[in-house]
């Protein structure tokens, strides 16, 4: 909302100083991209503890996940191994 406030009043200090409709609407549209950038990189940072938490969630999960799957692997095995051997 405030980058919409701050173009509006971009564009009306520009109209009042006499700057040309070109001028204006190239002057508009770096407007937008730059406070576009500002507005994303902000939010990142704002995000940025949450981003950080979730990171690290995901990190401990794959770690648990891997070695429930490494015992997983071990015990069915062990199973087939016991089996083959019941059948001798």
């Amino acid at each position: 909302m405030i980058e919409f406030l701050f173009l509006v009043g971009f564009t009306i200090a520009l109209l009042a100083t006499g700057i040309s409709f070109i001028g204006v609407i190239a002057a508009m549209v770096v407007g937008f991209v730059v406070m576009a950038l500002a507005g994303m990189i902000g939010l990142v940072f704002k995000m940025l503890p949450w981003i950080i938490v979730i990171a690290v969630i995901i990190w401990l999960l794959k770690g648990r996940d891997k070695t429930a799957k490494n015992a997983r692997d071990y015990y069915h095995k062990r199973s087939r191994r016991r089996e083959r051997a019941r059948r001798y």
